[in-house]
């Protein structure tokens, strides 16, 4: 233990002596597109993962703390539909109930990497791939007749690779929990709700609506970390 803790240091004040120029260095922040698929599931699609995909596109914001640990902002925009023809479930008075929103969220993570990512300092035992973990919260409003506006959990798993160096690529799938139970409420000329269509309420662990998001993204590095040894 002592000999790795010498050998880190010799390491850390070898590097901090050396010009700088001579150190690929770690970038701090990352900005970057996102695009994919979104799903949604509740009342009229209690099972099906991927029913009714619609179209998503957004932006990201991280920052790389570390090796490990990220925090990352996202702005995305996509489409979200179902329909109780797709469900398995008999609705009362056997109402066939559709819906289709424009959806908006604006939501922040923490990720976890399960290597040390980076595609420097080998000696630190990086790689430049890893997969991650994340979860945070965030704020979804979707257009309608009823505008839907109500917080959610994200939670996922991703991994993401380095190109080369500054750039990112990366593929990430979340569940998006919400704390609301009518983004799948019809528009108000129809007069059967999906909002606790049995008559009963909802709760906050029990029969709430939800989201998937699968998404692509690719994200390009900038501002230098001055600390050659942050990552450890």
């Amino acid at each position: 233990m002592n000999g790795k803790i010498v050998f880190s240091f010799m390491v850390c004040m070898h590097a901090i002596l050396l010009p700088k120029n001579l150190f690929s260095q770690e970038y701090a922040h990352e900005l970057g597109i996102i695009g994919g698929m979104s799903s949604y599931m509740g009342d009229a699609n209690k099972t099906k993962l991927f029913l009714n995909p619609g179209a998503t596109i957004g932006g990201i914001y991280r920052y790389n703390v570390n090796f490990h640990w990220a925090i990352k902002g996202d702005l995305i925009a996509g489409l979200l539909s179902g329909s109780t023809a797709d469900a398995q479930n008999v609705f009362p008075s056997n109402m066939n109930v559709s819906f289709d929103r424009t959806f908006v969220e604006l939501g922040s993570q923490i990720e976890f990497n399960f290597f040390p990512y980076s595609d420097k300092y080998g000696y630190l035992g990086t790689k430049p791939y890893t997969p991650y973990l994340f979860t945070g919260a965030g704020i979804t409003v979707a257009t309608g007749d009823q505008l839907f506006f109500n917080a959610n959990v994200p939670i996922g798993i991703g991994f993401k690779y380095k190109l080369r160096n500054r750039l990112n690529l990366g593929l990430e799938f979340s569940m998006r929990k919400l704390f609301g139970d009518n983004l799948d409420a019809p528009d108000k000329h129809q007069d059967f709700s999906l909002d606790a269509p049995f008559g009963i309420k909802s709760s906050v662990l029990k029969n709430q609506d939800w989201y998937s998001l699968t998404l692509l993204f690719m994200s390009w590095e900038f501002g230098l970390k001055d600390d050659p040894c942050h990552g450890r």
